[in-house]
């Protein structure tokens, strides 16, 4: 084995480590990098050759997380890795957002990339660690590839730039962006921060690039001394440079002047393709000499020349005359309109509609039983903010079915959630789902899922801290020109042939997430800096539309939501709450109709009641302080009779609380029985609680005291006191002196020292009265012997 290891140390110390050439030796490219305890294995195949008639590139990242990493089994019957999760999915398209770009644009072979997470122990993040491995893979083959590039993670942790947080310090964090950069460029942004600068953000973005750098150089060392800095050749084109030229010249004027008409998405694209079929049909009489093949083969050509000519007429109108497909200037924003509870039975519904591109949206309030399960190889918890993001073919005016969600949909989808979820509160009891419907699509419609989603949440009554709006902003910039174009609100046209599609998404006091995808070299901080300055009055724009329409949250919410009440009860009463095997809690469910769930927070119980309406509510929640209550000395019961015992019967003053009623307190006069009393099992019975024991914490209880004492009642003795003689001849009959001192003075001293006779009563026998204890007999040591000393 030719086994070749790398090392790299971070600001912080931590030292990160790439090893090649000592497993997966029959791929293309393969590495392992370590972390301390994380371990990464990337790996990376290519096809020799083209699919006929592939003019994309064929790139497919797959990013996967072994729960033994972690030590865990996975869920489910199957106990096996599945389908990829949410986290899995955003990680790999992290990665491959920033490889795509360097592949050259004629290579068209299939290129698999695999990162596989082999051990992790829950301390430093894996995810930002998938770029380096991926691209260290790449530099380890012979696969065409234009630089090395890697990714890191920046957080701001009490004001400072780190670089690849631990899970521990991003709780402290307000700012969390992954970059993917070249040595020289940034490649790819994403992230979310809590209301953030522009100039925080530029802050982080110059600290990613510091860190990258040495990780590009790293690999470039990597591959020169194994030898794979020259690349393999391939030729997965077929050119015809004359007839390129040829659509150079002929199709660039009447594409100029398309692009000037500032016609709709349909119109436009109508007209596009019009040029091209007129020429196609030119073509085709020109040359009828050519087979049906031949002609095939030349209109494919011709569709990849004529994206060129698109291309570079719709750049050379905006940076020339300043004028945009659909006649905008290049800060303008589309004509916007809003509309809120467009749906009557949803709790929160809105339009959002801006240009051509048309967000319905719609918000669900469930209960904590609603939320989400998160159970990840290095996550586990729940969340209580959902956002869905459905894309249908239909809004693009596209034939065809709807599949399954998407990479797309899950991707779009976790921007605007995360431009979101920092605005709704932390004590906002609901679970909050909202799904975004596009109707229409002509550019940015996860920017209008995030506009369109605060309004939905504002008609829901959802008591948000401050609306959010999002914009994308795109870039034109030709190499070796200094001219170049900012683009507010990008047209979908204006992506797919621009050079940047920067989204962000904020308050009125700053960022909460962005996205940036930048296809051109040399992007400056101060173009960037631009970007977000030009970006943040559009965001501004866009939001005062949004509070025209509804100014802040509905006071009420709308009569079809569940109602929620919270309350907290001491730790030791979470128990008694439930029940054994849940029996109170379902029982109290049933009786009240009502919704119960009940959690342990920070050593207090969190119970969560929701009923559709308050009388369900208020029953469950006298059924719960009524569990939790805690019983006073004095108080009167009205107590449920629980089970009879000989000497007296057992009464749940509370649920869960019972308490002993003696046969001599039920009534005044002497019962055998507690029977005699009529007292049966399931009956109600007014008592009154007289004492605690400090010790056992049981409840004695009492009847009697709550009804008349009779005329006639005459007090029994307590135990251990005498009874008074009746006087003599009307005469009390005096006791002797001396014998009162002996029983109040030293003798009673010594009575009380000898406890049990006092107690009782027994008079102490005298010195002259006492025997001696007979001395007790040894136990046998060996059971044997007492068999023998027994008399049978």
């Amino acid at each position: 084995m030719n086994v070749i290891t790398k090392t790299l140390q971070l600001a912080d110390g931590r030292t990160i480590t790439i090893e090649t050439g000592k497993v997966a030796k029959q791929t293309d490219g393969s590495v392992v990098l370590r972390m301390n305890n994380t371990v990464l294995l990337a790996t990376v195949c290519a096809a020799k050759d083209a699919v006929p008639g592939t003019d994309f590139m064929p790139l497919q990242v797959d990013y996967r997380e072994q729960y033994s990493a972690a030590g865990r089994f996975p869920g489910g019957f199957t106990k096996r890795e599945g389908k990829a999760s949410d986290n899995e999915i955003l990680t790999s398209r992290l990665v491959d957002r920033v490889l795509r770009p360097l592949f050259p644009s004629n290579y068209h072979a299939e290129v698999f990339v695999n990162v596989m997470l082999l051990s992790a122990d829950g301390i430093d993040q894996p995810d930002a660690l998938a770029g380096f491995a991926a691209s260290a893979a790449l530099a380890c083959s012979d696969i065409p590839f234009e630089c090395p590039i890697s990714e890191v993670r920046v957080a701001r942790v009490n004001g400072e730039y780190v670089i690849d947080p631990t899970f521990e310090q991003m709780k402290n964090a307000d700012m969390d962006i992954m970059v993917g950069a070249s040595a020289e460029n940034i490649m790819m942004v994403e992230g979310e921060m809590k209301e953030v600068s522009e100039q925080d953000m530029i802050g982080a973005l110059k600290a990613a690039m510091a860190a990258i750098k040495p990780m590009c150089e790293l690999q470039a060392e990597l591959s020169k001394e194994l030898g794979k800095d020259v690349k393999r050749e391939y030729d997965h084109e077929v050119n015809d440079e004359e007839l390129r030229e040829r659509m150079s010249k002929e199709l660039y004027q009447p594409a100029y002047d398309v692009t000037k008409q500032a016609l709709p998405k349909q119109d436009r694209a109508d007209a596009f393709e019009k040029i091209l079929t007129d020429f196609k049909e030119k073509y085709a009489a020109e040359h009828a000499d050519l087979t049906e093949d031949e002609l095939e083969e030349k209109y494919a050509m011709m569709e990849r020349y004529y994206h060129d000519v698109e291309r570079d007429a719709m750049r050379r109108c905006i940076l020339d005359e300043g004028i945009r497909l659909d006649g905008r200037k290049t800060d303008e924003i589309r004509p916007i309109w809003c509309e809120v509870s467009p749906l009557p039975m949803p709790h929160g519904s809105s339009i959002f509609t801006r240009g051509e591109t048309q967000s319905l949206s719609t918000c669900t309030l469930g209960t904590k039983l609603d939320e989400k399960m998160v159970d990840d190889v290095l996550e586990h918890g729940y969340q209580r903010f959902l956002l869905h993001y459905n894309f249908p073919p239909f809004c693009t005016g596209e034939a065809k079915a709807q599949r399954g969600v998407g990479r797309r949909e899950i991707g779009h989808g976790h921007l605007a959630w995360r431009g979101l979820k920092g605005q709704i509160p932390e004590d906002f009891p609901y679970t909050v789902r909202l799904v975004s419907q596009i109707l229409e699509s002509n550019g940015s419609s996860s920017m209008a899922t995030v506009c369109a989603g605060t309004l939905a949440l504002m008609d829901a009554g959802v008591p948000m801290k401050k609306p959010v709006s999002g914009i994308a902003m795109g870039l034109i910039k030709n190499p070796g020109e200094d001219k170049y174009a900012v683009l507010s609100d990008i047209l979908g046209d204006e992506d797919h042939l621009g050079d940047m599609d920067f989204k962000t998404t904020g308050t009125k006091d700053g960022l909460t997430a962005t996205q940036m995808d930048i296809k051109c070299d040399g992007l400056s901080f101060d173009i960037l800096e631009k970007a977000l300055m030009q970006a943040k009055a559009g965001r501004e724009h866009i939001l005062k539309c949004l509070t025209d329409t509804i100014a802040e949250p509905r006071a009420e919410m709308k009569p079809q939501v569940p109602r929620i009440v919270q309350m907290e009860i001491p730790k030791e009463f979470i128990g008694a709450v439930i029940g054994p095997g849940g029996k109170i809690i379902q029982q109290m469910q049933e009786d009240t109709g009502a919704t119960i769930t009940i959690d342990e927070v920070d050593g207090v119980g969190k119970v969560q009641v929701s009923a559709p309406n308050k009388e369900s509510i208020d029953a469950a929640i006298g059924k719960i302080k009524a569990i939790v209550a805690i019983p006073e000395v004095g108080e009167v019961y009205d107590g449920v009779v629980r089970s009879i015992m000989p000497y007296g019967c057992f009464v749940e003053i509370m649920p869960g609380k019972d308490g002993l009623l003696h046969i001599s307190e039920i009534d005044w006069k002497r019962l055998e029985t507690v029977e005699e009393a009529g007292i049966k099992e399931g009956d109600h019975i007014q008592v009154k609680l007289l004492e605690i024991d400090p010790k056992t914490g049981k409840y004695k209880l009492s009847h009697r005291v709550l009804i008349e004492k009779p005329a006639d009642y005459v007090e029994r003795p307590a135990r251990g006191e005498r009874r008074e003689r009746p006087e003599r001849n009307g005469e009390r009959r005096d006791r002797r002196p001396d014998r009162g001192d002996r029983r109040n003075g030293e003798r009673h001293g010594e009575r009380q020292r000898v406890g049990d006779s006092s107690e009782s009563g027994m008079r102490r026998p005298r010195p002259e009265q006492q025997q001696t204890e007979a001395p007790k007999e040894e136990k046998p040591k060996d059971f044997s012997d007492s068999l023998d000393n027994m008399d049978f």
